[in-house]
């Protein structure tokens, strides 16, 4: 048979010993057991340290950047010193001259011109100058003087009976008001002649 080795650790290896007998079989019949390897601690002060270095020592130790010098009492300069910790000049604030009343004094006056506004036989978008809102106007028709021409045109050719009357039923001879809807106010009449 081969030869085994057991490789147990030393806290064990009592206990183990008793029960596999000196030779490190059961039983007992084989050969003895193999001086302790290099597996094995040796008894004695440990090298390794049993708690980490505490903050104040490994920064004291690895202090790289200086620590700033405190600083002096005095009067200061003007510097004021920044989130960094470096000086700068304290930002510049800049105020507007206060204009001085003048006795003479010319009060301005802002006026809207409204562009003129062309009026047809047909409806017109534009803001009323008398309420200040945006309308479309309504339309009214007079007699003007195309109505009035033209019934005295056809009296002459002989429409006596009435039919001389026809022009003031045409809308499309009749002059055209233009009112707004909300204030009613006259805002400007389209003559056709």
């Amino acid at each position: 048979m081969l030869k085994q080795q057991l490789l147990i650790p030393r806290a064990f290896s009592d206990g183990v010993r008793q029960r596999l007998g000196a030779t490190g079989h059961p039983g007992g019949t084989q050969g003895k057991m193999s001086a302790p390897g290099s597996y094995q601690a040796s008894a004695g002060p440990s090298s390794v340290p049993t708690a980490p270095p505490s903050y104040e020592e490994t920064v004291g130790v690895h202090s790289y950047f200086p620590t700033p010098p405190a600083p002096v009492p005095g009067p200061t300069t003007g510097l004021v010193t920044g989130p960094d910790g470096k000086g700068m000049n304290p930002p510049a604030y800049y105020t507007q001259p206060v204009p001085v009343p003048n006795a003479n004094a010319i009060a301005v006056q802002t006026v809207y011109v409204q562009q003129p506004v062309s009026f047809f036989d047909r409806p017109v978008q534009m803001c009323c100058p008398s309420c200040n809102k945006m309308i479309v106007t309504q339309l009214s028709y007079t007699a003007g003087a195309l109505t009035w021409l033209s019934c005295g045109s056809l009296c002459l050719l002989g429409c006596i009976a009435g039919c001389c009357f026809i022009p003031f039923c045409v809308d499309a001879l009749q002059d055209v008001d233009h009112y707004c809807p909300n204030c009613k106010a006259l805002l400007g009449t389209y003559k056709r002649l």
